[in-house]
């Protein structure tokens, strides 16, 4: 398997850091996961601008252009054997001396990788996907793509123990998102979903739901959700790169909207499996 390190596309096995790096002394970095369809990144433009908000946010610079980033991604795709794959990249502050403060004059790490796109099963999107529930005890900057992922990684296995594919995050009493998805929900015909305020990260998926939405005239609402609004609604979604978009049909061991991905799920995986074949 090739990757990308630090300039150079090299054998996975011959890739290596320093121990000494902000990445894994820290987690002090960022990153970013793109779709390739067919050998063609999905919305790649939505997910540089991401990466470059995310590294303003940590106030890390951008070691590249938005053409040098798709020139390596574009050149990693190339060396893969397959054609649908998930482009996974990430830029640390780099190698110091352990200190919190930020080192001066440090050159960032840029690790790039690609395997192939692991899509929901057709089984689960036929049935639909048990989520369990969750306090979301997560930092205030959500909507930043960092590597310190330990509160997801921790709702991630509380989902697995529950053999469920989620936990869905409530803060205040309102939906925020799930440990590795954002989370719609359909109320009387509207595909309404939480703003993209800080507690909930900007999915590109997210906005793929909400632009097909509209192209296909359907009704949408971005605004605070309650939790007993979304735990009653008529449907519930999860989106992301690799769950693109997929029904929720059990939360908390219990049935939920019948048990069955509904007729604007249905409509919505159509739109979004139609999108993927655009030029």
């Amino acid at each position: 398997m090739t990757v990308y390190l630090n300039g150079q596309f090299l054998p996975l096995e011959d890739a290596k850091i320093s121990v000494l790096d902000r990445g894994f002394i820290y987690g002090d970095g960022v990153y970013e996961l793109v779709p390739v369809y067919g050998r063609e990144p999905y919305r790649l433009p939505g997910h540089l601008a991401r990466l470059q908000r995310s590294l303003d946010g940590i106030r890390l610079a951008n070691p590249h252009s938005a053409a040098e980033w798709e020139t390596i991604i574009r050149q990693l795709i190339a060396r893969m054997a397959f054609a649908d794959q998930g482009v996974y990249f990430q830029i640390t502050r780099g190698v110091a001396k352990r200190d919190h403060a930020f080192p001066i004059g440090v050159t960032p790490t840029v690790f790039m990788m690609s395997n192939p796109l692991a899509l929901p099963t057709p089984e689960q999107i036929e049935r639909g996907v048990a989520v369990i529930t969750a306090v979301d005890e997560r930092w205030l900057h959500c909507d930043l793509k960092t590597i310190s992922l330990l509160g997801n990684v921790l709702a991630r296995q509380a989902a697995v123990d529950a053999g469920a594919a989620e936990s869905v995050f409530f803060r205040n009493g309102y939906l925020t998102e799930a440990s590795a998805s954002n989370v719609l929900v359909v109320k009387n015909g509207v595909v309404v979903a939480p703003p993209k305020d800080h507690l909930i990260l900007p999915g590109i998926t997210y906005d793929a739901a909400f632009d097909l939405a509209r192209e296909a005239d359907l009704a949408v609402e971005v605004r605070p959700v309650p939790k007993n609004e979304a735990l009653s609604a008529d449907e519930m979604w999860l989106s992301s790169s690799t769950k693109e978009v997929l029904a929720v049909t059990m939360i908390d061991g219990k049935a939920f909207a019948g048990g069955r991905p509904g007729p604007l799920f249905r409509k919505m995986h159509a739109l979004f499996q139609a999108s993927k074949r655009r030029p």
